[in-house]
């Protein structure tokens, strides 16, 4: 599932619509995140976009597959994201169109989640975990060990 950066820097300048845009590697693929929710999904230079029952239809009416991999016991997985049709590439503001439809299902999963599984807008701050002796010492070693 490799992914160039070439292919997702170029990903990225086209949703500069929708506001920051972040790529994560994964899997030997790469996420795209807004929001800090995950709503597409980048395999073999390829562009997933997360589906639900709302925007699945025009992917179907595109002729569009969902992702899917194989999983260690040899079956097929399926995941609700949707390869995007290569035409929206030449037509950018549709493309954004696309592309805020996923995000809008990311934030609908979200919203669908005990609060304190949510990471998207609206989820409880996350507690900082404190700082114990030990961490704090192996700093120091490490701080130590790196000057020398």
């Amino acid at each position: 599932m490799a992914v160039s950066n070439e292919y997702t820097q170029f990903l990225i300048e086209m949703l500069v619509p929708l506001g920051p845009v972040k790529s994560r590697r994964m899997f030997g693929g790469s996420g795209l995140f807004a929001d800090g929710l995950m709503f597409g999904l980048i395999a073999n230079e390829v562009l997933y976009l997360k589906v639900d029952d709302q925007n699945q239809p025009a992917f179907e009416a595109e002729g569009m597959e969902p992702f899917t991999y194989e999983t260690k016991a040899g079956k097929r997985g399926v995941m609700s994201y949707w390869q995007a049709p290569e035409r929206l590439f030449d037509e950018p503001d549709e493309f954004v169109s696309w592309a805020r439809d996923a995000v809008s299902v990311a934030l609908r999963a979200d919203a669908a989640k005990p609060p304190s599984q949510r990471k998207g807008p609206g989820a409880p701050p996350k507690q900082k975990k404190p700082r114990t002796k030990r961490s704090t010492l192996k700093k120091a070693s490490k701080k130590k060990a790196a000057e020398s």
